[in-house]
């Protein structure tokens, strides 16, 4: 399959104005991303503003964490925020990626999205790995301590 999609989706317990903040601003990262914690030697760097449109990060890691950088490509609090997503080791690659907030009975319903596409050497990589297995997993950690950090907020 050349392209794939990796989503998933989770009830937090808080309002979307305590939720977005945290993944509008990559400083906000740190408390809740399941891969700040794979290289703790990982370089980061911040450009642009702190948060919204421009917001950009990048970072540079062990083999497992890889490089690349990230921005912030449409903030429309408190519903959508769209990333520009590119890993420049151990693949080159573009992931755009969404977060949307809804309003929920219990909360906020947080629904993480990344699209990608397959090419080259991640065309064969494809035929072993399945990115959503691959992923999905991560995203589901990322959203319980999204859930965990904007608990804190209160």
């Amino acid at each position: 399959m050349s392209t794939y999609e990796v989503t998933r989706t989770a009830i937090i317990p808080a309002p979307a104005e305590k939720i977005f903040p945290l993944v509008n601003n990559f400083h906000e990262w740190t408390t809740w991303s399941p891969w700040e914690s794979v290289d703790p030697a990982m370089q980061r760097s911040y450009t642009g503003p702190d948060s919204g449109v421009g917001a950009g990060y990048a970072w540079s890691g062990n083999r497992k964490a890889g490089s690349g950088t990230m921005e912030i490509v449409e903030s429309s609090q408190p519903n959508t925020i769209r990333i520009r997503l590119e890993f420049t080791k151990p693949f080159k690659t573009v992931n755009p990626t969404t977060f949307t907030f809804a309003p929920a009975a219990n909360g906020t319903q947080v629904t993480w999205s990344m699209t990608g596409e397959n090419k080259g050497i991640g065309k064969v990589f494809a035929l072993f790995m399945n990115m959503d297995k691959m992923v999905g997993g991560d995203f589901e950690k990322g959203l319980a301590s999204l859930a965990a950090a904007a608990q804190r907020r209160d």
